[in-house]
């Protein structure tokens, strides 16, 4: 247990004391679950442990901050994760800022510690060989089938997002001019294109497929049920799964959230300015467009690998 160093100025008491009522801070005065205090109890007591091993102390008022980060950097050794990781050192920081205010500590030893970089996850795409032939499979006359192939088209065409998708309206839609307006986060609208091919499906689909679903109470969205009552988000995922399985694709990896990213990829793969993919999906900031440059990055690398002579 960390016990109060000499030549600080601090309060007498081992870790678990200290640990103990931080804990009872966090439950009482900050309202955090349980779940969350068993957590944050689990971490700083692996760093007490550690602590007491390697540096045969107790004392809180010891723990440098190149302590702090060595206990990082072998956890980091040991295979945690970056995620992993920054919540731990949430936690240490949040202890000692805890201690430090409480003069159990004269100065705080985590405060200039930096959390690790937060990993960004490549958005995964298909190729365009499985988009076409996702998009395509779909060839019936049926009321249904039109609506399918058109919500298809409409995801790979335009990138939208699947809420965006499921509130459409046919008064937000120009055919003539290929575009949709949509209302994504932050109820923001923009203008999303809709392409060749999207056109045609969208329009085969209101002149032969849509009327035959149209009820009394029906109201003006693009896509409809069998009952004439607006699709929902579920009812849409569950469409692309299902045609996904009828034409050979693993549904468990197909959903709308991969059209949209396949369709920023090979926009992006086929030259396509950042810019002008940020604007059409609806990204804020640049930043959450640039995803799609490290997947153009992974894709140039493998090319290199497989064909470079020297690579």
């Amino acid at each position: 247990m960390f016990f109060c160093h000499p030549a600080r100025s601090c309060h007498a008491g081992g870790v678990q004391e200290h640990i103990d009522g931080f804990i009872l801070h966090l439950a009482t005065e900050r309202g955090l679950s349980v779940s969350y205090q068993l957590l944050v109890r689990r971490f700083l007591e692996a760093f007490a442990s550690w602590f007491k091993v390697r540096h045969a102390s107790e004392s809180p008022a010891a723990v440098t901050t190149d302590h702090i980060a060595a206990f990082l950097a072998q956890r980091k050794k040991d295979g945690i994760a970056a995620s992993s990781a920054r919540i731990e050192l949430i936690a240490v920081k949040i202890f000692f800022r805890w201690l430090t205010a409480r003069k159990i500590i004269a100065a705080d030893p985590a405060d200039a510690i930096l959390p690790p970089r937060q990993e960004k996850r490549l958005p995964e795409s298909l190729n365009e060989a499985e988009a076409r032939q996702l998009v395509e499979s779909v060839n019936g006359t049926a009321p249904l089938d039109r609506r399918d192939r058109a919500i298809l088209e409409l995801f790979y065409a335009s990138g939208v997002r699947l809420s965006e998708l499921a509130d459409a309206k046919l008064e937000n839609l120009s055919l003539e001019e290929g575009w949709i307006r949509v209302t994504g986060k932050g109820a923001k609208t923009r203008l999303s294109p809709v392409g060749a091919a999207a056109r045609d499906a969208i329009a085969a689909w209101l002149a032969h497929g849509r009327p035959a679903l149209v009820k009394p109470k029906t109201q003006s969205y693009v896509f409809i049920s069998r009952n004439g009552t607006r699709l929902t988000t579920a009812r849409i995922q569950q469409i692309v799964k299902e045609r996904a399985a009828q034409c050979g694709l693993d549904p468990a990896r197909i959903h709308p959230h991969l059209l949209r990213h396949s369709f920023a990829t090979h926009l992006l793969n086929n030259g396509a300015d950042l810019r002008v993919i940020q604007e059409m999906l609806g990204h804020a900031d640049i930043s959450t467009t640039q995803i799609y440059t490290h997947v153009d990055q992974a894709r140039l690398k493998e090319v290199h690998r497989r064909f470079h002579p020297r690579a």
